[in-house]
């Protein structure tokens, strides 16, 4: 794993519909002089290789975050939430906001003390940026529809595994990076396609547009795969990367399952795959009638500020991604 790359990318901001700052985060570690294509969504796309079939990949840029709606007389700010973030993860929070000229601000969103919550009605939760009136705000350059992110911190268990917010998708973002370092330097009669999405997390949006502007022969959207239940039985970081193979909107390929299946026992690659919630970025290649399989990183407590991975996990997926390129 190259984690200096992997902590670069977490701690740019970029929340669905304003993943600018991490996409130009990911063109500057692009190799040197490879073209690149930014369609009109955002999505970034780049093409490498020679022959008549295509293999795809893919991983989303944004992150979850807090849209601003609203200044309030008393200088706090109104917010919604994008995409699938729990209630109960918003009280207590540190943030940064961003603000329109691209700076960050300090904020936080409040709690309740339980020395005053005894039958007291639970005010709505609301951003604080220390600021009293709404002209302060205008002065801290922070307009409606900027935007907020969890304040992240990144801690390393046990020299094991890698624990922060938005490795949903970030390290899919850089593994997608260090594969196409590799990619460049082989003999490939194929052509890939990479892609870095925009939107995923409100609806799979950026992926819909390549999906009308591609047809890959097959199609690899790497992403998590949210553990540890009953529903996701033995599944858990440190066991290998995942073969998405059911969510809750799509079903991937049996066949192409089966071939990564004998290709990680062939390059004795750990493996696991298995049913969990959610959907990636594959079901609108599917939708096409595409080939697709989920390559995913097993994940405990997704969509948190503690979201958990092994780097283990993260080598073996790096070393299954360079196999399809020379096997597929």
């Amino acid at each position: 794993m190259d984690f200096d790359k992997l902590t670069e990318l977490l701690f740019v901001p970029g929340i669905s519909g304003r993943e600018e700052m991490i996409r130009e985060k990911i063109i500057e570690l692009l190799p040197k002089g490879i073209p690149y294509h930014v369609d009109d969504l955002g999505n970034l796309i780049v093409e490498i290789g020679q022959g008549e079939e295509t293999i795809g990949f893919a991983a989303h840029m944004d992150e979850l975050g807090l849209l601003i709606t609203g200044v309030n007389s008393n200088g706090t700010l109104n917010f919604k939430k994008i995409g699938g973030i729990p209630d109960e993860l918003l009280v207590g929070r540190h943030l940064d906001v961003i603000n329109s000229s691209g700076e960050s601000i300090d904020g936080v969103i409040g709690f309740l003390p339980p020395h005053l919550s005894k039958n007291a009605v639970k005010p709505e939760p609301v951003i604080d940026v220390g600021a009293s009136t709404q002209e302060e705000v205008n002065t801290l350059g922070i307009e409606v529809l900027d935007y907020a992110v969890f304040r992240k911190q990144v801690s390393i268990l046990n020299d094991r595994f890698v624990v922060a917010r938005a490795l949903d998708d970030r390290f899919g973002c850089t593994v997608l990076l260090e594969f196409l370092n590799e990619a460049i330097t082989m003999d490939l009669n194929k052509k890939l396609l990479f892609v870095w999405t925009v939107q995923e997390e409100v609806g799979l949006v950026g992926a819909q547009a390549i999906a009308s502007q591609y047809h890959p022969a097959l199609f690899f959207p790497i992403d998590s795969f949210a553990c540890c239940s009953k529903l996701t039985g033995s599944v858990k970081p440190g066991k290998g990367p995942v073969l998405r193979m059911n969510d809750s909107i799509s079903i991937a390929s049996y066949d192409l399952g089966k071939r990564l299946i004998s290709l990680a026992k062939e390059m004795n690659i750990p493996l696991q795959f298995g049913v969990t919630g959610g959907g990636t970025d594959g079901v609108p290649f599917q939708r096409r009638g595409i080939k697709m399989v989920p390559l995913s990183l097993a994940l405990k407590n997704l969509h948190s500020e503690v979201e958990y991975m092994s780097i283990e996990d993260y080598d073996s997926l790096l070393k299954l991604l360079k196999e399809i390129a020379k096997n597929f």
